[in-house]
């Protein structure tokens, strides 16, 4: 493989991007409360983190970090599906998916 080709983009553009889908990430989590879009911003911010993980890893010729990030998307799937599930149980029970109406819920 060409390492020219391979770097072409500048770090510090990797950079940006991921602090870009990060932050976003966060507005999208203080803002919203509709938890399908919690899910999908917590989702975007942990995609931000793997880009630069793996952009770093790039940089410095090193593949461990491409590795975490496969556990990382591994682990981010199941945490959906279990995330998924209680959102399916949330709305069969209070018929909304509205984070507010979560202190209806009593022990």
């Amino acid at each position: 493989m060409n390492d020219t080709l391979v770097m072409a983009v500048p770090l510090s553009h990797y950079i940006a991007v991921s602090a870009i889908l990060f932050s976003i990430g966060v507005i999208g989590i203080l803002m919203r409360r509709n938890l399908i879009v919690m899910f999908l911003s917590i989702e975007l911010m942990l995609n931000s983190v793997n880009l630069l993980a793996v952009a770093f890893s790039v940089y410095h010729n090193d593949s461990n970090a491409q590795a975490f990030v496969f556990f990382i998307m591994v682990v981010a799937a199941a945490e959906i599906a279990v995330g998924l599930a209680m959102l399916v149980m949330i709305y069969r029970n209070i018929r909304t998916i509205d984070i507010d109406a979560l202190k209806q819920l009593k022990w």
